[in-house]
């Protein structure tokens, strides 16, 4: 009876050791999260489901760039989403725009922290069908 509270206190110390490990491993990846979206930055850049694809966004001014990479030079590049800047250059802020994925992998929106307005953001490897559109 000894031998097999011995036994059970053990696996709980242990179990209460790991808990308290993950809970730190995980709080040190939220404080780095933190730390990573309240810096900040005038570009910022966002994955999508597709393994080579980024969005790189000005935040300050709205403008949006896919990025593709490759070990293929003719297959990497940086190309426009939106060529005209959503805001005059004397409202730029830094952090002023953040984009947010939506479940289709192919549409992003844009979101202007600081009067609300909103904008579905395409990207793709078709150059037509890459497009941004204002939601009223």
């Amino acid at each position: 009876m000894k031998s097999i509270t011995s036994v059970f206190v053990l696996a709980l110390f242990m179990m209460t050791s790991v808990s308290q490990v993950q809970g730190q491993s995980n709080n040190d990846k939220r404080n780095s999260d933190k730390i990573t979206s309240q810096s900040i930055a005038n570009y910022r850049l966002f994955s999508t489901e597709i393994i080579n694809t980024f969005i790189k966004l000005n935040t300050q001014n709205g403008l949006l760039w896919q990025v593709q990479i490759d070990i293929e030079d003719e297959r990497r590049y940086e190309t426009f989403i939106n060529t005209l800047p959503l805001v005059e250059n004397e409202n730029e802020v830094t952090d002023r725009f953040t984009l947010h994925g939506t479940y289709n992998i192919y549409t992003f929106i844009l979101l202007d922290q600081i009067d609300g307005r909103m904008w579905q953001v395409y990207w793709s490897d078709k150059p037509e069908e890459r497009d941004i559109i204002l939601i009223k």
